[in-house]
């Protein structure tokens, strides 16, 4: 975990996310798909920056003093930033299959952060406020994740498994 940064993740890059080729000419136009995701991102963001005051304390414990709740913040730490990674490489292409696989990876993570804080809530001395406001801003999040979601159009490309159909 790098102290250094607030959150871990990567900043929103605007010029790499956007796809130039396929929109040639048409910068101009909205894009609620685009814009959706770069507010949910930030949210996540924030979400990821209390999740590490939580969950911080935890990872910092040296490896002969390492409890469950020790390897459970790793992994606690490793979902949120898949989750980041996620959002971000729904942007790249845009291709509605991969929106929707990246769509379901980002909701079951988000909503095991969110129950795994309630285990960190009643086991350890991790401050409840703390984790309230935490579970408030996933709460927050799925709000923008629907709005999202919903912003999705199917294309020609088709599921090859068949489930996002």
């Amino acid at each position: 975990m790098n102290s250094d940064q607030l959150n871990d993740l990567p900043e929103w890059d605007d010029e790499r996310l956007r796809n130039k080729e396929d929109n040639e000419g048409e910068e101009w136009k909205p894009d609620p798909t685009y814009d959706a995701c770069k507010a949910l991102f930030a949210k996540w963001q924030e979400v990821v920056f209390l999740l590490k005051g939580i969950i911080g304390p935890f990872m910092e414990k040296k490896e002969e003093d390492d409890d469950m709740f020790s390897s459970i913040a790793r992994d606690l730490y490793m979902d949120s930033q898949i989750v980041g990674v996620k959002i971000k490489s729904s942007e790249a292409g845009g291709i509605y299959v991969i929106r929707m696989e990246n769509a379901s990876i980002i909701r079951k993570l988000a909503q095991e952060i969110a129950s795994t804080l309630l285990l960190f809530a009643e086991e350890t001395d991790a401050d409840h406020e703390h984790i309230e406001v935490v579970r408030n801003e996933i709460t927050a999040f799925r709000k923008l994740f629907i709005i999202w979601v919903g912003t999705f159009e199917k294309d020609e490309f088709t599921d090859e498994w068949g489930l996002f159909i």
